[in-house]
């Protein structure tokens, strides 16, 4: 009987997650998770749960008034579920991948980035686990401060507000217990900055924080090409993406305009953050412009970093790509990168990832339009984006969708969480060696 379960990683990863999400809304649809005392809708119930265990964030209900505290209490216990095992199961994927390699190239790289084995499975989870319990303790203790001082709060009241946003914000969840999200806190650094911090060290993903810590006392530590692209091209498309927001929204009275010129760059930062797949809004999206709009495509589709919270086809795909089209520029062999040869295998996979992900977006689309035809094309474009990528962020319009369309929207969510992850691991793990070589023949492209 036994021979006939999966064995595949990626297979078990994807069952595993599946089977959270049934359990989950099969907790949500029972009468004591309703603030109505009334078992939810099965639909609802099934959104919900998705969008928590994929820490995607979009809801067809209000959070902190359609479920009851317990109702509440579960939703963040999924998607801190959701967020913790894709982190553990991202990075020890990571290091089963890493298994493939020849003994002397993981004797090499482990020398060079002090990363794990992948005999030491319990020293990983333990370790995510502490990252996680320290990073979400000290945000929330934080804002529940905030909270009880500014909002005339009980303590009891801005220790759940605060211990929630925290879990959110590290697992890029982006759900909120108010229904407008951040907007109330959107002049508010002392709420949105550690909000920040929260998305980032969650969106960076395990295996960068390890070598960062692993690497803090060297004043001149030599970073992996995996670490350097990660944090670097994480800054780049936050700093792009907080001057393009500026420069677009500044003078739109209904996101930026009206505020000063230090909480127009505050409220720039915390957007253009959480756009990477955190879900928070301290503007309305939906008076955003068109140009906001397709920025936000971008930034929602790259998203964060990989065996992280965060979701999108992830930060290193696209700008290992970028170096291939660089090196085709400029007529190299080889594409490298500070001392270091991209191997083709990789380079494969950063494409696979990148044109499947295309169109994974482009078929949801596709499907939407005909069953939401009703509303604006680019509003059902960003809800496609925003689905995939797990990011949370919407116009407005996911309770307006019809339940055929929310279908759709479910699995998007399902495919862009589990989907890429399990698909690197089966284009990595899946390469099996030929003894032969067909003749080699170059086809006209371009």
């Amino acid at each position: 009987m036994n021979n006939h379960l999966p064995t595949h990683p990626a297979a078990v990863l994807a069952l595993a997650f599946m089977a959270t999400i049934l359990l989950g809304t099969a907790l949500l649809m029972l009468p004591w998770a309703s603030a109505s005392g009334e078992s939810a809708p099965w639909l609802t119930a099934l959104f919900t749960a998705t969008s928590a265990v994929c820490v995607t964030g979009l809801v067809v209900v209000d959070t902190g008034t359609y479920w009851s505290p317990l109702g509440q209490g579960l939703v963040m216990a999924l998607f801190q579920l959701g967020g913790f095992g894709m982190m553990t199961s991202a990075t020890l994927m990571g290091l089963l991948i890493g298994g493939h390699m020849k003994l002397r190239t993981r004797m090499l790289l482990q020398s060079e980035t002090h990363a794990l084995s992948l005999g030491d499975v319990r020293s990983v989870a333990r370790m995510v686990l502490v990252v996680t319990v320290v990073c979400e303790a000290t945000v929330a203790l934080w804002l529940t401060v905030r909270f009880a001082m500014k909002m005339d709060l009980s303590w009891s009241q801005a220790l759940w507000h605060g211990t929630f946003h925290a879990v959110s914000a590290y697992n890029n969840a982006g759900f909120s217990t108010w229904p407008d999200s951040v907007i109330r806190h959107l002049t508010d650094g002392w709420v949105l900055a550690p909000l920040m911090l929260a998305i980032v060290v969650g969106g960076l993903g395990f295996p960068v924080i390890t070598e960062l810590w692993a690497n803090r006392r060297k004043r001149q530590a030599r970073w992996s090409v995996h670490t350097t692209l990660t944090v670097w091209g994480s800054a780049a498309l936050v700093f792009l993406g907080t001057l393009g927001l500026w420069l677009v929204e500044r003078n739109n009275p209904k996101t930026l305009g009206m505020l000063g010129f230090f909480d127009q760059w505050l409220a720039a930062l915390f957007t253009s953050v959480s756009a990477r797949t955190a879900g928070f809004n301290a503007v309305d999206i939906g008076a955003l412009g068109l140009e906001s709009l397709v920025l936000h495509y971008v930034l929602m589709f790259i998203g964060g970093g990989s065996a992280g919270t965060a979701g999108g086809v992830k930060v290193t795909t696209v700008f290992l790509l970028l170096l291939v089209v660089w090196s085709e520029i400029r007529g190299r062999a080889d594409v490298e990168f500070r001392g270091r040869r991209i191997s083709t295998p990789v380079q494969r996979q950063a494409l696979s990832i990148l044109v499947l992900s295309g169109t994974a977006v482009s078929l949801g689309l596709l499907a939407i339009i005909p069953l939401a035809n009703h509303l604006p094309l680019d509003k059902l474009l960003f809800e496609v984006v925003s689905a995939f990528a797990t990011v949370g962020l919407s116009t407005g319009i996911t309770a307006d969708l019809p339940p055929a369309a929310q279908g759709v929207i479910i699995a998007l969510m399902y495919a862009g969480r589990v989907g890429v992850v399990t698909l690197a691991l089966a284009l990595a793990i899946n390469q099996v060696p030929r003894a032969y070589r067909y003749p080699e023949e170059k086809p006209i492209v371009g």
